[in-house]
């Protein structure tokens, strides 16, 4: 069950999140109304190399399996956060994830980065 719930999580927040920032970066006109946070991301984005913008969309994508396990460990209780004693637990359908679910995602990117 960790191993669908893991998989998941990278699909919709990694993989899905991934492709609209790119399509944001590339097909957002900027206009007046544009905020100024998106007029200097996507001049910086566009003053890229392709080869550059690739490098740009690999950080992306590696702050977010970062951030992901990272909230994944405080949920397991491998992690702690500052100042917060209370300890969290999560059930997949009413089942205890036993703590796995770091490991889980971490194994999933290794085997996804190992048949890339």
């Amino acid at each position: 069950m960790n191993d669908i719930f893991v998989k998941s999580l990278y699909e919709s927040i990694v993989k899905e999140n991934l492709q609209l920032y790119k399509d944001l970066y590339e097909t957002t006109n900027v206009t007046s109304k544009t905020d100024d946070y998106w007029k200097k991301a996507i001049g910086f984005y566009d003053s890229l190399t392709d080869e550059n913008k690739d490098t740009l969309m690999k950080i992306i994508e590696q702050t977010m399996i970062d951030t992901i396990s990272n909230m994944l460990g405080v949920i397991d209780g491998s992690s702690t956060l500052k100042d917060c004693s209370l300890e969290p637990k999560l059930l997949l359908d009413s089942i205890d994830t036993e703590g796995e679910l770091q490991d889980s995602f971490l194994e999933f990117i290794e085997e996804r980065d190992s048949n890339s």
